[in-house]
């Protein structure tokens, strides 16, 4: 079962820009003046998909001076992972129940 946790989490993943920028920290720790410059994306706009994936849990923000540094909660992403090995498993065993129409 989903919880509330997770449905966050998810949403925090469903953006094609949060997405991209998960899957650049997941190389390396950024600033978010390198994810503009991989990304593309205005500051504002990329500050404002941090702020979501941070909200969720997925991302850590760190000060330093004038810059914000970004790292990926692996944690987060395993947990949600784990879900959908779950799901998948639950799936294969019931493939065999299927219940009758009315």
């Amino acid at each position: 079962m989903m919880t509330s946790v997770d449905i966050e989490l998810m949403r925090g993943l469903s953006d094609p820009l949060r997405l991209q920028i998960v899957t650049q920290l997941a190389r390396e720790i950024l600033c978010t003046t390198h994810l503009v410059e991989e990304t593309g994306a205005r500051q504002t706009n990329l500050s404002n998909h941090v702020r979501v994936l941070r909200e969720a849990g997925v991302v850590e923000t760190e000060p330093c001076g004038r810059f914000t540094y970004c790292k990926l909660r692996p944690d987060a992403i395993a947990q949600l992972a784990g879900q959908f090995a779950g799901l998948a498993e639950s799936a294969l065993t019931t493939t065999e129940n299927k219940r009758a129409c009315p």
